[in-house]
């Protein structure tokens, strides 16, 4: 009989990441349009572990860095200039404008001019209607 121990672990071993890698998946997870869970399956990572990853990775960034954002004004007002247009001339000209209607119905056929108002308006609703 043997008493020979395993050489290899019991139970779940640990995967251990180098900086590099960590700092490559958390800049591709942070790119706009991103999925975060696409960048972990891509690279055999665990999702939440990626998203802990750059939460932890944002933590450690500086609050100065975070300040530029903040100082950006979210309103810019521009100068106008404070001409004024030339008025336009007075145009007394009174544009009436007419419609035409031809109404057919079997071998009938009635021709209308009308103008345009609202009682035309009323008028051919009802005819058509």
């Amino acid at each position: 009989m043997s008493t020979e121990e395993p050489t290899t672990p019991t139970g779940r071993s640990w995967r251990r990441h180098s900086a590099e890698f960590k700092t490559l998946v958390v800049e591709l997870a942070r790119q706009p349009g991103v999925s975060t869970a696409a960048v972990a399956l891509a690279n055999g990572l665990n999702a939440n572990m990626l998203r802990r990853w750059v939460r932890e990775a944002d933590e450690r960034v500086p609050s100065s860095a975070h300040k530029d954002a903040a100082e950006v004004p979210a309103f810019v007002q521009l100068p106008m200039p404070q001409e004024v247009p030339p008025a336009l001339p007075s145009v007394s000209v009174q544009v009436r404008s007419r419609i035409s209607v031809e109404i057919r119905r079997g071998s009938t056929a009635v021709h209308a001019e009308l103008p345009m108002d609202a009682c035309s308006a009323a008028w051919l609703r009802e005819v058509l209607g």
